[in-house]
């Protein structure tokens, strides 16, 4: 389980990696993940983070709000808590990452659009162990058409090869946020336990 440890610590290769470039146009990226991939996560926002002003990465066990069975207010707090202010989630797709409850918890808010919160971008991608194809997160799944970019609101992209193209991926997915927005399928009950992935 993440905890607020390797959130901060992740939150500082973040911090030194958006640090290496002054552009004002760069959106706020939450950056969603499963912790058994933090060394690929890290080297994934210290790579490309340039790119981006990655925000907190991550809910912990240590949230206030883990336990509650309230839905509402679950993907209310992780608004207020961890993407107020972004505009896009990045989703890393490790082995079991599908698998998770924080990781359906953090897409499900950055998918909700309320009066104080509009929704986000979603861009995922598979982490470079995963070989370009992972088991998608069952939301993730509900918002992605497979070879249909137009019928999609979700982005899942190869891994990336370059900043630029991150870049661009960042802003495109930015712009679906008002493009495609009655595409958003947030319906799914949220994840109430981990699944077991071996």
């Amino acid at each position: 389980m993440t905890t607020k440890q390797d959130m901060l610590r992740l939150q500082k290769v973040a911090e030194s990696a958006a640090a290496r470039k002054v552009d004002a146009t760069r959106h706020k990226c939450f950056v969603s993940y499963h912790v058994d991939d933090m060394s690929e996560v890290e080297t994934f926002i210290d790579d490309f983070g340039s790119e981006f002003i990655a925000r907190s990465v991550g809910v912990t066990v240590e949230d206030d709000f883990v336990d509650s069975d309230d839905e509402d207010y679950i993907k209310r707090r992780i608004r207020e808590e961890y993407l107020t202010d972004s505009t896009v989630t990045i989703v890393l797709l490790g082995k079991c990452t599908w698998s998770r409850k924080f990781v359906d918890w953090e897409i499900s808010s950055s998918l909700r659009n309320d009066t104080a919160n509009k929704r986000s971008g979603l861009l995922v991608y598979p982490l470079p162990s995963m070989n370009n194809s992972a088991t998608l997160p069952d939301r993730v799944k509900d918002n992605w058409v497979k070879d249909d970019v137009a019928a999609s609101y979700a982005r899942y992209l190869t891994y990336p090869t370059s900043a630029s193209v991150v870049r661009s991926s960042i802003e495109s997915c930015f712009n679906d946020r008002t493009s495609k927005g009655d595409l958003v399928d947030n319906s799914r009950a949220l994840k109430k336990a981990n699944s077991t992935c071996s």
